[in-house]
């Protein structure tokens, strides 16, 4: 998994109003958890957009007044109207300790279902899963080229000797759904098979108990 580095300063006070004033500065009040007491500290707003405004997962190479630590976000709080950050709490990790964390799918390859006019639903956008962070991938492919209409590519088919997946194994990833389109040229299809067994002309056998 790559990673990002971000600067930050131990904050003086803790509070609501020391929040406030560091908002009104362009700043996001931090935490970071993890170690044997938490860590208060803030960072510029602007650091934070490579990390926050994306669909990937970094890990943080944090640095407060000079000691750096691992870490990884666990939560974001925005404001409610505006897209500021209002807070960051951050996660500090062990070399030797699994972390849990979302991981991002990617979707590869064109589904046999698709050829028949199925359209690809993406029901996760990321999976849970439990791991050390130098096993952390940048995302976890999902292959569906063998899916036909109306199969499903679920958490439990994935496979990994370094990650653990923890959303349940029945949740379908992807799927491929059958589209008004679709059921009406499988509609017609039928229709053109009765009609040409209609017109098709009477074996032997047929005939002779006709008449």
């Amino acid at each position: 998994m790559k990673s990002f580095a971000i600067k930050g300063a131990a904050r003086e006070a803790v509070g609501k109003k020391d929040a406030k004033k560091l908002r009104s500065e362009s700043k996001v009040p931090c935490v970071l958890y993890g170690g044997e007491e938490p860590i208060h500290f803030c960072a510029e707003e602007g650091a934070f957009r490579k990390v926050v405004y994306t669909p990937n997962v970094y890990l943080i190479d944090l640095d407060v007044d000079g000691t750096i630590y691992k870490a990884i976000i666990q939560d974001i709080q925005f404001h409610p109207v505006k897209e500021q950050i209002l807070h960051i709490d951050f996660l500090k990790i062990e070399e030797d300790k699994p972390v849990k964390i979302e991981v991002p799918i990617k979707v590869s390859g064109y589904a046999i279902g698709m050829r028949s006019g199925g359209k690809l639903k993406v029901n996760l956008r990321r999976l849970k899963v439990k791991a050390l962070a130098k096993d952390l991938p940048d995302n976890i492919e999902i292959k569906i080229d063998d899916l036909e209409l109306g199969q499903s590519f679920k958490v439990g088919e994935l496979e990994s000797d370094k990650l653990e997946f923890l959303n349940s194994k029945s949740v379908p990833v992807v799927s491929i759904v059958i589209t008004r389109a679709a059921k009406a040229a499988a509609g017609d299809e039928i229709a053109e098979e009765g009609t040409e067994a209609e017109a098709a002309p009477a074996t032997e056998g047929e005939a002779e108990a006709t008449e």
